[in-house]
């Protein structure tokens, strides 16, 4: 190939570049995004930038770039792909030629399917920091619709920042689903107990001025966050033919429906080694498909195999977990759970090792994604200290 354009200036597009010129690429580049500065990393948004402990900064400068003969367009929309003619179009008019093209777009926030649902915040882009960071005041009041991990964590950011906070979760418990009752449990009380209050089993049935009407009665409110997850950004993809589902399908090598074009990152529905289609929205996933995506352009061997991983910081819980988990799954804790040291096993049916978590002890992360897969006997399940 002799001229690689990539849709999205985010990490994965900036994984995808390194890799490129590292491993020998020396056609063409070119990275359009839609935001107006250079590719960035998400997870401090809601945490230490949000919180304004460490300033908001890309991962790489212009000069990078330069020095890796890359072309970056941003604040620029892709608005076409010509699959037959190998070009896509760009909201200034420009038309890009490719011969591999990456689409790495992201995702979009979900906004409420409630009245006044287009008045609450959302939180993806560094503008979306901002702005929320704008409504930061001591005493002031945050509702988050959602307590999952961005309305937990922009919870805790919040509260540490002197705000009033209600979270409204829909279900029995927050992230139930993920990390099932007893941790749940202890999560709810660790918020509680900083002066998080948490509406459970409630509904937001409408933003206004004021806040939100919930099927629990009123919630005062100075600014309102919706943190009810993501849709994947396939608009683009699905309008030029692509095969589109819950993400651009896409196989163990990243390969699309087409030949030349390849997706990767929070966009991208690609064929696990192990796990079949799965579309994981971490940041060390955006990292890793930036990487495997470039050497799978270039024809190396390359497969989705490894263990999905993600962590959080809220208040003093911090957590790594590996895996890929099932609702059903029994959940083993090992160490001090009230102290946020400990360890916790996810096992199926069958008590393999389907997840681990560690909270609070470090450097054990590749353990415990070693576990993943394994049927270890009950006195292996330790703390790992």
């Amino acid at each position: 190939m002799n001229r690689i354009v990539v849709i999205g200036a985010g990490l994965t597009a900036a994984n995808a570049v390194e890799t490129l010129r590292d491993e020998g690429y020396r056609g063409e580049l070119t990275v359009v995004g839609d935001e107006p500065v250079l590719p960035y990393e998400r997870p401090p948004l809601s945490k230490d930038v949000l919180q304004g402990n460490s300033e908001f900064d890309v991962l790489h400068d212009a000069q990078w770039y330069g020095e890796r003969d890359t072309r970056v367009v941003t604040g620029t929309e892709a608005t076409g792909i010509d699959l037959e003619g190998r070009k896509v179009t760009l909201s200034t008019g420009e038309e890009l030629p490719y011969d591999g093209l990456l689409i790495a777009t992201g995702a979009d926030p979900r906004v409420p399917s409630i009245p006044g649902g287009e008045r609450a915040l959302t939180l993806r882009t560094h503008a979306d920091e901002q702005k929320l960071r704008s409504t930061f005041t001591e005493g002031g009041k945050l509702v988050t619709i959602g307590g999952g991990w961005i309305g937990l964590e922009v919870a805790a950011s919040a509260r540490q920042a002197g705000m009033e906070v209600t979270v409204l979760e829909r279900g029995r418990l927050p992230l139930a689903t993920v990390l099932g009752p007893e941790i749940a449990e202890h999560l709810r009380a660790l918020h509680t107990g900083h002066g998080v209050e948490i509406l459970t089993e409630v509904d937001a049935l409408e933003v206004t001025d004021d806040g939100v009407t919930t099927s629990a009665g009123p919630v005062a409110a100075d600014a309102v966050l919706a943190a009810i997850g993501v849709e994947p950004t396939t608009e683009l993809a699905a309008a030029a033919g692509l095969v589109v589902t819950d993400g651009i399908v896409a196989d163990t090598r990243f390969q699309t429906s087409d030949p030349h074009v390849w997706a990767a990152g929070d966009v991208a529905l690609v064929t696990h080694a192990t796990l079949g289609p799965l579309r994981s929205e971490h940041w060390d996933n955006a990292i890793r498909q930036g990487k495997a995506v470039a050497g799978a352009m270039l024809g190396q061997d390359v497969a989705y195999d490894w263990q999905p991983y993600f962590f959080t910081d809220q208040f003093e819980f911090s957590m790594e977990y590996v895996g890929h988990s099932s609702p059903s799954d029994t959940v083993v804790i090992r160490g001090d759970l009230a102290n946020n040291e400990f360890i916790a096993y996810w096992l199926d049916d069958a008590r393999v090792v389907t997840a681990g978590m560690n909270v609070g002890i470090w450097d054990v992360n590749d353990t415990l994604r070693d576990m993943i897969g394994t049927t270890p006997r009950p006195e292996d399940l330790t703390d790992l200290r």
